[in-house]
């Protein structure tokens, strides 16, 4: 049997080698991973609904023979169902909601034969990039307790790094697979729209802002897990171009010389940390010492019409979201039963006319083509993922008096990332950069419409220039 302490930071391709090999079995990996839970989740709050008789019960059954046979996993606890076990989504207003039937996306988890531990921590309906619900208390980030591990896939990031497991189920509608691993120092990309399935319950999720993944430690198991998560489900509205052959085979695939574009300043004009300026130019040079042709630009934007047609989509889809819940429960959703943003967004959502969010929409398209029209000149566009490092807990804390001070906030720290959820492109925060203080400052990298591929290739070159794989969080052991 492998020793289980030396194989906790293993990425989940390792582990399914060693269970084919039958150096250690399922049940051993699970109850190694139930156990790092239990010792740091005290101090991370990273998993908040234990499902440890089902992953018992499926490690040691008739495991689907897929690419990652026996390997643990956590989902996220939203939008991902699992039959028989309550999904939240962070508020007190779905505490007791159970569905029952699988997601799509949870199906072919266990095709791909993952064992499923629990559910993950997340901000009220995802909605703040900081894992600081209400209901269950604030994530902390394994590299410092005190500071956040960014949202909303904040408690799947604290569990990764950590080593609870080697890579989360994640979902990110503004940047939520890629903030928190930028904060939390992982691999974490968003896929191009309509990678992945949302079925059956949704063909897309405002407007396809929302797009489901991973995080992982490692770029091969995250190229891995889309093969084996991809492509349309039974009724999907649109889906993304098919990739031309298998995900996992970019990996140390050569990307040939890429014309990279790199900017240090965001389409919203915020100021950005110096730190993360650093880390930008950082990975700029490191770009060109690998070859690539790296030049500074960026598209013009029209930011105040940009924020507020993303701001209009997203409160319109606070609103039909909490209505679909209501309807779907049974229940009649009461200011009290929400945090004090969400019941503004909620209210917000309400006020929103059929004209003025059709003409978000056409504002928000006509922002994709301009960069589409600016990626037709450049094969990767390189910029900071935050404009600031990880910060302390608290920091997005809203009152009954000013509900709306927590979403100005978030606004001054993602300044990037929400671009790319709107255009649809494939985009990726890449751990290259820790600062002074020791945490991790992502680097976010875009690709063209449907380019996954250009991206995997380009993350594992930089993962072999500059390995992280040996970094370990303070929190960790």
């Amino acid at each position: 049997m492998a020793n289980l302490d030396q194989i906790a930071f293993l990425d989940a391709i390792a582990l399914a080698d060693l269970v084919r090999r039958k150096e250690v079995k399922p049940i051993e990996l699970v109850d190694a991973a139930i156990e790092r839970i239990e010792r740091l989740n005290p101090r991370l709050n990273a998993v908040v609904t234990p499902m440890y008789d089902q992953a018992r019960i499926a490690a040691q059954g008739d495991i689907p023979d897929g690419p990652f046979r026996g390997v643990p996993f956590l989902l996220k606890d939203i939008v991902a169902a699992y039959a028989g076990v309550r999904m939240t989504s962070g508020s007190a207003f779905l505490r007791d909601f159970v569905p029952d039937h699988d997601s799509e996306l949870v199906r072919r988890h266990k095709r791909a034969g993952l064992i499923i531990l629990g559910k993950t921590n997340t901000p009220e309906f995802g909605i703040l990039c900081t894992t600081e619900p209400r209901l269950f208390g604030p994530s902390r980030n394994p590299w410092d307790l005190s500071r956040t591990t960014g949202g909303s896939s904040g408690g799947p990031a604290a569990a990764v790094a950590a080593g609870i497991v080697p890579m989360a189920h994640a979902n990110d509608g503004g940047g939520s697979i890629r903030i928190p691993a930028s904060c939390c120092g992982l691999f974490g990309l968003k896929p191009t729209r309509a990678r992945n399935p949302l079925g059956p319950d949704a063909g897309d999720i405002m407007g396809g802002f929302v797009a489901e993944h991973a995080l992982t430690r490692s770029v091969r198991d995250s190229a891995a897990l889309l093969d084996a998560t991809a492509g349309p489900d039974v009724g999907d509205p649109y889906w993304a171009p098919p990739q031309a052959r298998p995900f996992l085979q970019e990996v140390g695939a050569a990307p040939g010389r890429l014309r990279i574009a790199f900017s240090t300043k965001s389409a919203t004009g915020v100021p950005i940390h110096v730190d993360c300026v650093k880390a930008v130019e950082d990975a700029a040079k490191l770009c060109a010492d690998l070859g690539h042709e790296v030049v500074e630009a960026a598209p013009e934007f029209n930011t105040l019409f940009l924020t507020r047609a993303f701001s209009v989509v997203w409160w319109s889809g606070t609103a039909a979201g909490i209505d679909g819940l209501a309807f779907v429960t049974g229940r009649v959703p009461t200011q009290d039963q929400f945090e004090p943003l969400t019941w503004a967004l909620y209210e917000k959502g309400h006020k929103v006319t059929g004209s003025e969010y059709l003409l978000s929409q056409l504002i928000l398209q006509q922002s994709a083509r301009q960069v589409a029209h600016f990626m037709e000149k450049h094969d990767v566009w390189l910029q900071p993922v935050l404009a600031e490092p990880p910060v302390p807990l608290g920091t997005f804390d809203s009152t009954p008096e000013n509900p709306m001070k927590a979403w100005d906030r978030a606004v001054a720290f993602v300044p990037v990332t929400p671009l790319f959820n709107l255009t649809g492109q494939p985009a990726m925060s890449v751990p290259l950069f820790w600062n002074a203080d020791g945490l991790p400052v992502g680097v976010h990298f875009a690709a063209r419409f449907g380019d996954e591929a250009t991206l995997f290739r380009l993350a594992s070159q930089l993962e072999a220039a500059r390995p992280w794989a040996d970094r370990r969080p303070p929190v960790s052991a």
